[in-house]
């Protein structure tokens, strides 16, 4: 059967929720509160806390075909991407989940089903794999399913065993596989299924049995709840079902190398190399949309740093095409051409993907020169002083830097007989990614995480503060140092209650403070936390008396804080509306932050934002306060919210049920936060800072409220304070500095000529030191202006009519040397040959032309020392 990816991906999933599975759309590739992964790389990842036990499962089937990427990490497909027909970097996974409902059996007949029933596949072309010990598969594959036991392989555990880790859940797997029409790709004459690893047996979906919890000791014990979790790439399916060797021949890839093939004016299919960079390509085109739709931008860390590194090896197999200038964003439009009906919101985020794409080339094609040029002087270097090795930690920095992959290094310095120290750069490499594992913020479910986890199952917090700032509660738990206690007389702890009137941090606003009373003790709230689920943790401090499990207290948020907490959270609605009208909808949110003293929005954006168009944004936010729209609170399904138009803020988790915040017909979005009742109550709003904080995300931090207010009151103070110094109204203060500065200038001017009428009437001066070094006329001069060197080299270079000055000059830590050579000895001697040697004195770097050069430093030397270094230079 015939079948296209977009076909099968919704036949998979329409087969499965016809048999009881809850459709769960494709999670983020930035996985939901797991630091210990950089990206989704498996369909099971949004569903690892399920399979834990951490949290329960409102559905116990599922299915989703997951968005996926293997960059980085274990998982790390990256080096064979083009050089391989199935290895990618972003993949879809297609897969079906049991939570302690379903098991073994019926986990087999799903797939058999699927496969010989639903798209065809013919029964004597699948083969299967278990493991070597896990009987009941094998019986169920035999007896039920009838496959005969020459084409069931029993494998060990390196195969057929899966683990989430050295510890925790566990299971035996049984892998399906397709016998393809090839031969051996390994060419072993005794090639049988199982005993040989080569492509003629193609591994399609794997089904993993969690069976087991494996424990420190390395003892299994059963799970009271056994799960199913399956994989199978819908890449690798689609080439299997569209009868192609070749994942990049299916109909999910073929649009975008012809893309390509109009791109780079080259044709797929007669040159293997230009195949491997087309591919490549197509490969990185696609996960470059979804990393950037999904939040990721370019950057030198983390996530960020990984789409750097995706979009450079893009952009350097586009030069081995012969491209020369920005080309990767346009083949964007055929990838959001093709995904948008699987995923609709490619479309509405186009624009701000191509243009990250765009910046990212434009920046790197430049970056990419200065590269060349420094490899260029590297190997220079090399030449002249007979070395044939360029070291390590040059070809790491080209790397880290600039972008240039080992292999560009590598090619360029093969053309010129030169060798790269790779273990050096091996060395390096592993060097940078201690760095950036110790940068890396968490390291997975530590002990005391594991308190919330256990917390988390037996209870959750119920919400109170949406109505109230006030409620009884009753103490469910006491924390100190990751362990749980009866009772707290003093010092820090944390607090967990059956129900709580504090909001706990999250979508970027700040978690409650406030207090905790009953009739003889006192304690303050200081944060309020929501490490698991829907458990509030309360960092407390006692104050007086003791605290015991089991107690009613009452809890009393501060208003003082809250209030203006909200007043802000409203404002970034109103703010993010106010900038996608006014610079466009390109505008999403990339962070933000929301407490009582400022809002800090990130959003993306490609250039600066003049003053007016900031006073522009600050007055419709402004006009939208005035004009008092209520601000209503609605709880609606996911979907319902979408449909309506809602946005949805960056890093929030959402649930099938959502809360949806409108301001008036002005704003709709999904948040989770704590709001005002109308606009008017924010009172007065205004911006305080705009800024580039990366390639393309933009910073507003602003204040409402008091705050504002209090700014205003002192920019006023400044401003009059500022007029009467100046001797002008406020008003006219723009038009005093304009012509205090022309003033300025003009006798700057002034006195540039009267130093240069100066330098030039006491050149005889310097010429009384002037020496000959093998027949050339020099003056090695000394001043204390370092702003005056270059000129007074050039005035003393003039005087001498022929010959070469040096000029030395120092001031604190710093020091500089200019040298300039007449023209007559401009074929001899040149200048910038000259500083290089002299410019080493100083530890300085710098550098000119023939007639003039400048280098500057931080070793402060004697002129003898310049006239002693001149004089080996010249003989």
């Amino acid at each position: 059967m015939t079948l296209s990816g977009n076909e099968i991906r919704n036949k998979f999933i329409s087969y499965f929720s016809e048999n009881g599975h809850a459709i769960t759309k494709s999670a983020s590739l930035i996985p939901a509160n797991d630091p210990t992964l950089y990206f989704v790389n498996a369909g099971m990842v949004p569903f690892k806390n399920y399979f834990t036990g951490e949290e329960q499962s409102e559905n116990k089937r599922a299915v989703s075909s997951q968005k996926c990427m293997r960059v980085s990490g274990k998982h790390n497909d990256l080096e064979n991407v083009g050089r391989t027909a199935r290895h990618h970097t972003f993949f879809e996974m297609l897969g079906n989940f049991s939570f302690g409902d379903y098991f073994k059996k019926e986990a087999i007949n799903f797939a058999w089903n699927f496969l010989t029933n639903e798209i065809g596949l013919p029964k004597d072309k699948l083969l299967i794999s278990v493991f070597e010990t896990d009987d009941e598969a094998f019986d169920i594959w035999n007896k039920e399913i009838g496959i005969d036991k020459s084409r069931i392989a029993r494998m060990g555990e390196k195969d057929n065993f899966w683990s989430m880790g050295d510890t925790g859940p566990c299971g035996p797997c049984s892998e399906i596989h397709y016998a393809q029409d090839i031969s051996c790709t390994l060419g072993n004459k005794k090639c049988s299924f199982g005993k040989c690893d080569c492509d003629k047996y193609l591994e399609i979906w794997n089904l993993v049995f969690m069976q087991f919890e494996r424990h420190e000791d390395g003892t299994k014990t059963p799970l009271p709840k056994p799960s199913v979790d399956t994989g199978m790439g819908l890449e690798r399916l689609s080439a299997l079902l569209q009868g192609k060797s070749s994942n990049y021949d299916s109909d999910l890839f073929m649009p975008i190398l012809k893309e390509i093939q109009k791109v780079t004016v080259k044709k797929y299919g007669e040159n293997d190399e230009h195949d491997v960079s087309m591919r490549v390509l197509a490969d990185h085109i696609r996960a470059s949309v979804f990393l950037i739709n999904d939040g990721v931008l370019p950057s030198n860390e983390g996530r960020g740093y990984v789409l750097r590194r995706i979009l450079r090896r893009a952009i350097r197999h586009g030069k081995l095409l012969g491209q020369t200038q920005a080309f990767f964003y346009k083949l964007i439009p055929v990838v959001i051409t093709e995904m948008s009906a699987a995923y609709p919101d490619l479309k509405s985020n186009q624009d701000t993907i191509e243009k990250v794409i765009h910046a990212e080339e434009d920046r790197f094609f430049e970056t990419l020169e200065k590269g060349l040029k420094i490899l260029s002087e590297e190997m220079t270097t090399l030449e002249k002083s007979k070395k044939k090795t360029l070291p390590g930690e040059v070809a790491f920095k080209l790397y880290d830097t600039f972008g240039f992959p080992l292999d560009l290094t590598q090619t360029i310095c093969e053309d010129n007989n030169i060798k790269v120290d790779q273990d050096g750069f091996e060395k390096e490499m592993t060097l940078q990614k201690e760095r950036a594992r110790a940068g890396w913020k968490g390291s997975g479910a530590d002990k005391i995480h594991k308190v919330y986890f256990d917390l988390s199952e037996k209870q959750e917090t119920k919400f109170l503060g949406y109505d109230t700032l006030e409620s009884p509660a009753k103490i469910s738990a006491i924390i100190i140092d990751g362990k749980i206690v009866d009772e707290v007389k003093k010092g820090d702890c944390e607090l967990v209650f059956d129900q709580t009137p504090f909001y706990a941090e999250s979508g970027g606003q700040a978690g409650d403070a406030g207090k905790i009373k009953t009739s003889d003790s006192l304690a303050e709230i200081t944060d309020t936390q929501k490490p698991v689920g829907s458990l509030f943790v309360h960092k407390t401090k006692i104050l007086k008396g003791t605290l015991k499990a089991g107690d009613t207290v009452q809890l009393s948020v501060f208003k003082d804080v809250r209030l203006p907490t909200m007043r802000n959270h409203t404002a970034t609605h109103i703010m993010h509306a106010a900038l996608r009208n006014i610079l466009g909808s390109h505008v999403r949110q990339a962070g933000s932050l929301v407490n009582d003293e400022v809002l800090r929005f990130d959003f993306s954006h490609f250039e600066g934002i003049s003053p007016e168009i900031l006073k522009a944004i600050e007055d419709e936010v402004n006009t939208v306060v005035l004009n008092n729209h209520p601000v209503e609170k609605k709880v609606m399904s996911h979907d319902q919210a979408i449909k309506e138009g809602a946005l949805a803020f960056f890093g929030d988790k959402y649930g099938d049920e959502v809360r949806v915040i409108g301001i008036g017909d002005y704003s709709v979005e999904l948040c989770g936060g704590t709001h005002l009742n109308h606009t008017s109550e924010i009172g007065f709003f205004k911006i305080i800072s705009e800024g580039s904080i990366a390639a393309g995300v933009r910073r507003i931090e602003a204040v409402t409220g008091m705050n504002a207010i209090k700014m205003a009151q002192e920019e006023a103070a400044l401003l009059k304070k500022t007029g009467e110094e100046l001797k002008s109204t406020p008003k006219d203060i723009p038009d005093t500095v304009k012509r205090l500065q022309a003033k300025l200038k003009t006798q700057n001017k002034e006195i540039d000529k009267l130093k240069k009428q100066l330098l030039s009437g006491g050149s005889e001066d310097y010429l009384k030191d002037a020496t000959e070094i093998n027949n050339v006329k020099t003056v090695v001069h000394e001043s204390s202006d370092i702003k005056s060197a270059r000129e007074i080299a050039t005035v003393i270079r003039d005087k001498l009519g022929s010959g070469i000055s040096v000029v030395s000059a120092k001031e604190g830590e710093k020091s500089t040397i200019v040298v300039s050579v007449t023209k007559d000895l401009m074929d001899k001697y040149q200048a910038n040959k000259i500083l290089q040697p002299l410019g080493e004195l100083i530890n300085g770097r710098g550098g000119g032309k023939a007639d003039i050069a400048q280098a500057g430093g931080s070793v402060l030397i004697s002129i003898s020392d310049i006239q002693d270094k001149l004089k080996s230079i010249l003989t």
